[in-house]
Protein backbone atom coordinates (compact mmCIF):
# COMPACT_ATOMS: atom_id res chain seq x y z
CA UNK A 1 0.00 0.00 0.00
CA UNK A 2 1.41 3.06 -1.25
CA UNK A 3 1.46 5.93 1.46
CA UNK A 4 0.30 9.58 -0.18
CA UNK A 5 2.59 12.55 0.51
CA UNK A 6 1.12 15.30 2.79
CA UNK A 7 1.55 18.52 3.36
CA UNK A 8 2.84 17.54 7.15
CA UNK A 9 5.30 15.53 5.13
CA UNK A 10 6.54 18.26 2.83
CA UNK A 11 6.97 20.57 6.13
CA UNK A 12 8.88 18.24 7.84
CA UNK A 13 11.11 17.67 4.87
CA UNK A 14 11.73 21.06 4.68
CA UNK A 15 12.30 21.61 8.33
CA UNK A 16 14.89 18.61 8.16
CA UNK A 17 16.63 20.12 5.14
CA UNK A 18 16.81 23.79 6.62
CA UNK A 19 18.25 22.43 9.91
CA UNK A 20 20.27 19.96 8.09
CA UNK A 21 21.99 22.92 5.83
CA UNK A 22 22.41 25.21 9.33
CA UNK A 23 24.20 22.43 11.10
CA UNK A 24 26.51 22.04 8.04
CA UNK A 25 27.20 25.60 7.46
CA UNK A 26 28.23 26.02 11.46
CA UNK A 27 30.44 23.04 11.62
CA UNK A 28 32.10 23.92 8.46
CA UNK A 29 32.59 27.23 9.44
CA UNK A 30 33.90 26.09 13.17
CA UNK A 31 36.20 24.23 11.55
CA UNK A 32 37.54 26.93 9.04
CA UNK A 33 38.49 29.09 12.35
CA UNK A 34 39.88 26.52 14.04
CA UNK A 35 42.27 26.12 10.83
CA UNK A 36 42.32 29.46 10.55
CA UNK A 37 43.73 29.99 13.79
CA UNK A 38 46.03 27.31 14.04
CA UNK A 39 47.59 29.01 10.74
CA UNK A 40 48.35 32.00 12.30
CA UNK A 41 46.19 34.60 10.65
CA UNK A 42 46.41 38.46 11.73
CA UNK A 43 43.80 40.72 11.21
CA UNK A 44 44.94 43.16 8.62
CA UNK A 45 45.72 47.06 10.05
CA UNK A 46 44.75 48.69 7.21
CA UNK A 47 41.70 48.10 5.40
CA UNK A 48 41.85 49.99 2.59
CA UNK A 49 44.66 47.78 1.45
CA UNK A 50 42.52 44.73 0.96
CA UNK A 51 42.09 44.15 -2.81
CA UNK A 52 39.31 42.93 -4.80
CA UNK A 53 39.19 40.13 -7.40
CA UNK A 54 38.05 42.10 -10.85
CA UNK A 55 36.10 39.17 -11.93
CA UNK A 56 34.05 35.92 -10.86
CA UNK A 57 35.97 33.46 -12.47
CA UNK A 58 39.21 34.59 -10.66
CA UNK A 59 37.08 35.26 -6.99
CA UNK A 60 35.47 31.45 -7.65
CA UNK A 61 39.05 30.28 -8.95
CA UNK A 62 40.87 31.62 -5.92
CA UNK A 63 38.23 30.40 -3.75
CA UNK A 64 38.73 26.70 -5.23
CA UNK A 65 42.29 26.72 -4.92
CA UNK A 66 42.67 27.74 -1.55
CA UNK A 67 39.86 25.37 -0.51
CA UNK A 68 41.64 22.67 -2.03
CA UNK A 69 44.93 23.35 -0.16
CA UNK A 70 42.75 23.27 3.10
CA UNK A 71 42.98 27.31 3.88
CA UNK A 72 41.19 27.88 6.64
CA UNK A 73 39.66 31.56 5.50
CA UNK A 74 38.35 29.08 2.35
CA UNK A 75 37.06 26.68 4.74
CA UNK A 76 34.69 29.55 6.13
CA UNK A 77 33.86 30.59 2.87
CA UNK A 78 32.39 27.29 2.22
CA UNK A 79 30.71 27.40 5.37
CA UNK A 80 29.15 30.85 4.38
CA UNK A 81 28.55 29.47 0.95
CA UNK A 82 26.50 26.46 2.59
CA UNK A 83 24.49 28.83 4.60
CA UNK A 84 23.94 30.91 1.84
CA UNK A 85 22.39 27.59 -0.11
CA UNK A 86 20.26 26.47 2.29
CA UNK A 87 17.15 28.54 1.24
CA UNK A 88 17.81 27.89 -2.31
CA UNK A 89 17.95 24.09 -1.32
CA UNK A 90 14.64 24.89 0.71
CA UNK A 91 12.81 26.20 -2.63
CA UNK A 92 13.85 23.12 -4.95
CA UNK A 93 12.74 20.87 -2.18
CA UNK A 94 9.52 22.36 -2.14
CA UNK A 95 8.99 22.77 -5.71
CA UNK A 96 9.59 19.24 -6.06
CA UNK A 97 7.20 18.71 -2.90
CA UNK A 98 4.78 20.58 -5.13
CA UNK A 99 4.97 18.56 -7.95
CA UNK A 100 4.17 15.70 -6.38
CA UNK A 101 1.13 16.96 -4.95
CA UNK A 102 0.23 17.74 -8.07
CA UNK A 103 -0.50 21.84 -7.12
CA UNK A 104 0.62 23.67 -10.43
CA UNK A 105 0.16 27.17 -8.86
CA UNK A 106 2.67 26.46 -6.15
CA UNK A 107 5.20 24.92 -8.40
CA UNK A 108 4.94 27.92 -10.81
CA UNK A 109 4.75 30.43 -7.82
CA UNK A 110 8.01 27.86 -6.30
CA UNK A 111 9.86 28.46 -10.01
CA UNK A 112 9.64 31.93 -10.29
CA UNK A 113 10.83 32.75 -6.49
CA UNK A 114 13.88 30.49 -7.68
CA UNK A 115 14.36 31.70 -10.90
CA UNK A 116 15.12 35.32 -9.03
CA UNK A 117 17.40 34.04 -6.34
CA UNK A 118 19.24 31.95 -8.80
CA UNK A 119 19.47 34.98 -11.60
CA UNK A 120 20.68 36.94 -8.60
CA UNK A 121 22.97 34.59 -7.58
CA UNK A 122 24.75 34.60 -10.62
CA UNK A 123 24.83 38.06 -11.43
CA UNK A 124 25.58 39.15 -8.10
CA UNK A 125 29.39 39.73 -9.14
CA UNK A 126 28.38 42.50 -12.33
CA UNK A 127 30.39 45.60 -12.21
Amino acid sequence: MRKDFTDIDLNRSVGNLLRLGVILSVITSLVGFIKLFTEGFKMPKKYTSLQMGSSSEKIWGEFWHSLGKGEGMAIIQLGILLLILTPLMRIVFAWIGYLKEKDYVYVFISSVVLAIMVISFFTGYAS
